[in-house]
C-alpha cells in the first residue's frame, strides 16, 4: 500500500504497477493482432503468406533496435525510454487501423436485391457477360491492393516501441525492489503478460461479431453472416481500443525518476562484501546497480569476441539453441493459424474461434507454465532433472497431438469444386447452367435444398429470385434438380450450406484435446528455461539470454508465419479476385489437405527437435560429469570456504539474483 509521501518515488507500488499495465497493454495488442488475421486477409484480399509477412513484421521492428535499446537505454533515463516505447506502440497500433478510414466501404459480390422495391437486379442467369453488368457486384476499391502496407508498417512500429519495455522495465524493478519483494513484483508483472492475451482474444471475438462498416451501412442490406467466408468484422475498432490502452500505459513512466533509492536500514547486512559489491555507499541512501562495465568502447569490443567465442563453444547451449529454434517455429506457426484452422476445418466463425483461444487455450498454457515451476521447486530438480522433465512433457504432448490428425471433417460439398453436378470430374460449368453466361471468378455461394453449396446462383442455374437482402430465395434452379432426390424442389438460399452434424460432434473433443496437450507441453516451459540458465557460466547469462532471444525471433518469429501461410495457400480450392484482376483471398480450402499440411508441418518440426534432444542428453551428461570431476579435484579448501558462507549465501540468493549467491551452483553444473 502506498503511504503518504513527499515524493512520488517513495510510493513503492507505482513502478511495478506501471510496468504491469505496460505488459498488459503490449500483450493485449499483440494477441489482438493474431485474432484479426482472417479479417485482414479478407478485407485486403491478400493470401495467407502475406498475412505471415505482416505478422512477422513485429519481430523485424524489434530486431532493428533491440541491441541499441538494451545497451544505451540502460544508461539513460529508463522510465522515459519505456514511456517513449509505449507511445510508439500506440501510434503503430493506430496506424494499423488507419486503412479502414481511407479505403472506403467494404463491398461484396452478391446477387441479392438491396431492397424490396429495387429494380436494378438482373436475372441470376444473365445472357451477357456478368463482369460488366452484374448488379450489386462492387469490388473493393483498387487502393485496397496496397492498404496492407500500412498494417505492415504499423506492426513494425509496434515492434520498435515494445523493445525497451521488458529489458529496461525488469531491470528497473529489480534495481529498486527489496530482496524479499523482487520475485513477487516481477512475478506480478509476468502475470499481466499472460492475462493480456486473454483479453486480446476476447476483444477479437467481440469485434469479429460486428460488421466492418457498422454505423455506415444499413445492416438490413448486409446479405452475409459472421459464418460466411466473405464476412469481415470491425477489425479496426479493436486496434483503436488497444492503441488507447497502450497510450495510457505511457503516462505513469513520465513521472518516475531515473533511479529509485532504498533506505540503508532495509539493505541486508548479512551478505559478504564480495556479495554486496554492487551496493554503492552513501550517507543516507544506497542504490542497487548492475556490475561494473568496461570503461570504454575499445575495452568492450576487445572483450566481446572472446566472450561470444566462449558462449558458442558450449555444446549444451548450442544444442539447446537449435532445439528451441525448431520448436519455436512449430509453436509460432501453429498459434498464428490456429483460429483460422478452427474456422476452416470445423466451420466455426472467427468470433467463436477467438473466444475459444482466449478463454480456453491461453489459460491452459499459463496454468501449465506455473505448474511446471511448482513441480521444479517441490522436487528440487537439478539440471538433468529439468532436462528430462521438459523433454518428457514435450514428448507426451506430441503423442497427444497426433490424435488431431484423426479428428477430421469432410470437405464442404460445393458443386463444381468438391463434388460434380453429374457424377463426373468436378467442373464449374455443366449442361444445367450452360445457358447462362456465368463468371468463374465470383464467389456468391447459395445453398440448394439438396444440401449442396453452389458457387453462385448463376452456376446453380437459377432463373429468378424473390425477397430481398438476407431473405432472398432463388427459384427454378436447374442444377439443384440434378442432385435432388425430390423432383420440383428447385430453390436455393444465400450462403453456404451448414456442416454435417458429425463435424459438430467431433469439435468438442478437438477442444478438450487441444487444452490438455497445451497444458502438458507448457509444463516443460519453466524447467526448459532453467536449463538454459544453469548450463551457462554466471558471467555469460545475460549474453546467452540475448543471443537466445535474437536467434528465436530471427529464425522462428519472422519466417514461421510466412512459410506456414504459403503452405496453407497451396490447399485453396477457390480464390477470390480483385478488381484489377489479381488473385485475392481464398474463399474455400480443401479441409483434408489443410489439416494434413498444417498439422503435419507442426508435428514434423517437433519430430526433428526430438532427435536433437537425444544428442543433447548425451552432451549434457558428459558436461555434468566433467564439472563434477573438476569440483572433486579442486581440493577441500574451496569446499570448506563454501560451507562457511552457506547460510548467508542462501539468505542473499534473491537479493543478488544477477550475481547468483547460491554456494553449490558449481557442483550442480
Amino acid at each position: 500500500m502506498c503511504h503518504p509521501c513527499d515524493e512520488l518515488v517513495t510510493c513503492p507500488g507505482l513502478p511495478q504497477t506501471s510496468l504491469s499495465f505496460a505488459y498488459f497493454a503490449k500483450a493485449l495488442s499483440g494477441s489482438y493482432m493474431k485474432s484479426t488475421i482472417t479479417q485482414l486477409e479478407r478485407r485486403f484480399d491478400i493470401p495467407s503468406y502475406l498475412i505471415g509477412i505482416i505478422d512477422g513484421s513485429f519481430e523485424i521492428g524489434n530486431l532493428l533496435v533491440i541491441a541499441f535499446v538494451s545497451y544505451f537505454g540502460a544508461k539513460l533515463h529508463r522510465p522515459k525510454i519505456i514511456a517513449i516505447g509505449c507511445i510508439l506502440m500506440s501510434f503503430g497500433t493506430f496506424l494499423i487501423a488507419m486503412p479502414h478510414f481511407i479505403i472506403g466501404r467494404y463491398k461484396i459480390e452478391t446477387s441479392a436485391r438491396s431492397s424490396l422495391n429495387s429494380t436494378s437486379n438482373l436475372s441470376p442467369c444473365p445472357e451477357s457477360s456478368p463482369e460488366s453488368t452484374r448488379a450489386g457486384y462492387r469490388p473493393s476499391r483498387e487502393s485496397s491492393v496496397s492498404m496492407w502496407i500500412y498494417v505492415f508498417l504499423g506492426n513494425v512500429l509496434r515492434g520498435i516501441g515494445e523493445t525497451p519495455v521488458q529489458p529496461l522495465g525488469i531491470s528497473y524493478i529489480d534495481d529498486y525492489a527489496q530482496s524479499e519483494n523482487a520475485a513477487l513484483y516481477i512475478g506480478f508483472v509476468q502475470t499481466m503478460s499472460v492475462i493480456g492475451p486473454v483479453f486480446g482474444y476476447l476483444l477479437g471475438s467481440l469485434c469479429a461479431k460486428i460488421y466492418v462498416d457498422i454505423g455506415y451501412v444499413d445492416m438490413e442490406t448486409v446479405t452475409i453472416t459472421p459464418g460466411d467466408a466473405r464476412w469481415v468484422g470491425a477489425w479496426w475498432l479493436g486496434y483503436l481500443i488497444a492503441g488507447t490502452i497502450t497510450l495510457m500505459s505511457a503516462v505513469p513512466f513520465w513521472f518516475l525518476p531515473k533511479s529509485l533509492p532504498i533506505p540503508v536500514d532495509k539493505h541486508d547486512t548479512r551478505c559478504t562484501p564480495e556479495q554486496t559489491r554492487f551496493i554503492k555507499d552513501s550517507q543516507t541512501m544506497e542504490h542497487k546497480f548492475r556490475p561494473e562495465e568496461p570503461a570504454n568502447l575499445h575495452q568492450m569490443a576487445k572483450d566481446f569476441v572472446p566472450t561470444v567465442k566462449s558462449l558458442l563453444g558450449n555444446p549444451v547451449y548450442i544444442i539447446y539453441l537449435c532445439v528451441t529454434i525448431i520448436q519455436f517455429n512449430s509453436l509460432i506457426g501453429m498459434v498464428t493459424y490456429k483460429p483460422k484452422y478452427i474456422e476452416q476445418h470445423y466451420g466455426q466463425s472467427a468470433s467463436k474461434a477467438n473466444f475459444l483461444m482466449g478463454m480456453i487455450n491461453i489459460p491452459a498454457v499459463a496454468l501449465g507454465m506455473f505448474s511446471g515451476g511448482v513441480v521444479m521447486k517441490k522436487y528440487k530438480l537439478g539440471i538433468m532433472g529439468a532436462a528430462k522433465f521438459a523433454f518428457g512433457t514435450s514428448l507426451l504432448g506430441y503423442f497427444l497431438s497426433l490424435f488431431f490428425l484423426a479428428m477430421s471433417c469432410e470437405n464442404s460439398k460445393v458443386a463444381g469444386i468438391t463434388v460434380s453436378y453429374t457424377g463426373y470430374e468436378p467442373s464449374l460449368f455443366s449442361d444445367c447452367n450452360s445457358g447462362c453466361l456465368c463468371s468463374r471468378r465470383e464467389w456468391d455461394p447459395v445453398c440448394g435444398e439438396n444440401g449442396i453449396t453452389y458457387v453462385s446462383p448463376c452456376l446453380a442455374g437459377c432463373a429468378s429470385s424473390t425477397g430481398y437482402g438476407r431473405n432472398t430465395v432463388f427459384d427454378n434452379c436447374r442444377c439443384v434438380a440434378l442432385a435432388d432426390s425430390q423432383p420440383g424442389n428447385l430453390t436455393a438460399t444465400l450462403g453456404q450450406c451448414p456442416r454435417r452434424d458429425s463435424c459438430d460432434r467431433i469439435f468438442p473433443y478437438f477442444l478438450a484435446l487441444s487444452v490438455l496437450s497445451s497444458f502438458i507441453i507448457s509444463l516443460g516451459g519453466t524447467p526448459g528455461f532453467m536449463l538454459l540458465v544453469r548450463c551457462i557460466k554466471p558471467e555469460l547469462k545475460s549474453l546467452a539470454l540475448g543471443v537466445h532471444t535474437l536467434a528465436t525471433r530471427t529464425l522462428a518469429g519472422i519466417p514461421a508465419p510466412i512459410y506456414f501461410g504459403a503452405i496453407i495457400d497451396t490447399t485453396c480450392l477457390k480464390w477470390g479476385y480483385k478488381m484489377c484482376g489479381g488473385r485475392g483471398a481464398c474463399r474455400i480450402y480443401n479441409t483434408s489437405a489443410y489439416r494434413i499440411v498444417y498439422l503435419g508441418l507442426t508435428l514434423g518440426l517437433r519430430t526433428v527437435s526430438f532427435f536433437l534432444c537425444i544428442l543433447g542428453f548425451a552432451v549434457l551428461k558428459r558436461h555434468i560429469k566433467r564439472e563434477e570431476k573438476y569440483a572433486l579435484t579442486n581440493g577441500s579448501a574451496e569446499l570448506e570456504s563454501l560451507k562457511k558462507e552457506e547460510n548467508s549465501s542462501i539468505h542473499c540468493e534473491q537479493f543478488i539474483l544477477a550475481l547468483d549467491c547460491n554456494p553449490d551452483r558449481e557442483t550442480r553444473l
